[in-house]
């Protein structure tokens, strides 16, 4: 984020030296767009620009409130500003990120920008990203215990904890399921994994990042339950592909979920431990009685319809037309 602004308007230098045009400036929340605006070429700073912003540094979780860097998250504002349309990938992100700008900049000491919020706000939509569409979903052995899939980044902001625990109550409780713990994980990974990974050896599947898309795609059909414990989701694109593959979710009723996965009250939880425990009971028997969970079929075709990339990306396309042609 601190460079990025230099080193794209030096490429772009490049690639017009090499004969390259463009019509339309498209960046991420990670780009100082007011800095880039300033930097490059006059024809590429007078285009119109789209920001797109998947996350942002303001309400992104931090282990430490200390940690957080208000200049990156000052940076975010720049670029709201000098944008001429902001796209967030839900509405509760906008909603969440200009609430949290307009307490920050109340605490500035004076010459307090508060204009920018509605001015952000005033050039914002609300685009989702797409997915692909899933292959067909091979049919399921009846005598197959309740198979669970996590398919969250193994980090605190992820609640492997409540996660984790909710397992060790089924297990108490006699519960047999199958595990696929997937995501991707970094430097620093959370102890709870590899308690987990010893105390669910005798459940476990699938363990790990999965590199390769058909082979993650295969493990999201042969989970039954997609489970999210997460305290921090923009717009949680594991959970909505794992939904369109057929599998039912369950997540806290909070974050960007309910605006994503609907209303449906049996999609849902209250964020404890013991509560995820209950419900993956619940479904367990449902699993044991009737087969099925849901009428995945429908569902998972409503999810893909929804935000399918042949749809998305026609909502984007059709969004960056209009802009061109307004600017011309």
């Amino acid at each position: 984020m601190r460079h990025a602004a230099i080193s794209f308007a030096e490429r772009v230098k490049e690639l017009d030296a090499g004969g390259e045009s463009w019509n339309v400036v498209f960046c991420t929340d990670m780009l100082n767009l007011a800095e880039f605006r300033g930097l490059a070429l006059n024809r590429v700073s007078r285009l119109p620009a789209v920001a797109y912003f998947h996350e942002n540094q303001l309400t992104y979780p931090t282990q430490d409130t200390d940690d957080r860097d208000l200049h990156f998250a000052f940076t975010n504002m720049l670029t709201g500003m000098a944008a001429d349309r902001v796209w967030f990938n839900s509405a509760f992100h906008r909603d969440e990120f200009l609430a949290a700008l307009d307490q920050m900049l109340r605490r500035m000491p004076d010459h307090q920008p508060l204009s920018a919020v509605e001015h952000i706000r005033g050039r914002s939509s609300v685009f989702p990203p797409g997915i692909e569409r899933p292959p067909p979903r091979p049919a399921r052995q009846r005598d197959q215990p309740l198979r669970l899939a996590w398919v969250s980044r193994w980090e605190h902001d992820k609640g492997p904890e409540t996660f984790f625990s909710a397992l060790r109550l089924l297990k108490d409780r006699g519960v047999d399921f199958h595990l696929n713990v997937l995501g991707e994980s970094f430097g620093q990974v959370p102890k709870c994994f590899e308690a987990a990974r010893q105390e669910f050896s005798a459940n476990i599947i699938r363990w790990g990042f999965i590199p390769d898309r058909a082979e993650y795609q295969a493990a999201l059909s042969a989970s039954d339950v997609v489970v999210s414990t997460a305290n921090h989701e923009f717009f949680g694109i594991a959970i909505v592909e794992a939904v369109a593959a057929g599998c039912f979710p369950l997540a806290p009723r909070r974050l960007a979920y309910p605006e994503v996965l609907g209303s449906a009250a049996d999609w849902f939880f209250d964020g404890t431990a013991e509560n995820l425990a209950l419900r993956l009971m619940e479904l367990d028997h449902c699993l044991s009685d009737q087969g099925q969970l849901w009428s995945g079929e429908d569902r998972s075709r409503e999810m893909n319809d929804r935000f399918g990339w042949d749809h998305v990306a026609t909502d984007l396309d059709r969004a960056l037309e209009v802009l061109c042609s307004s600017a011309r």
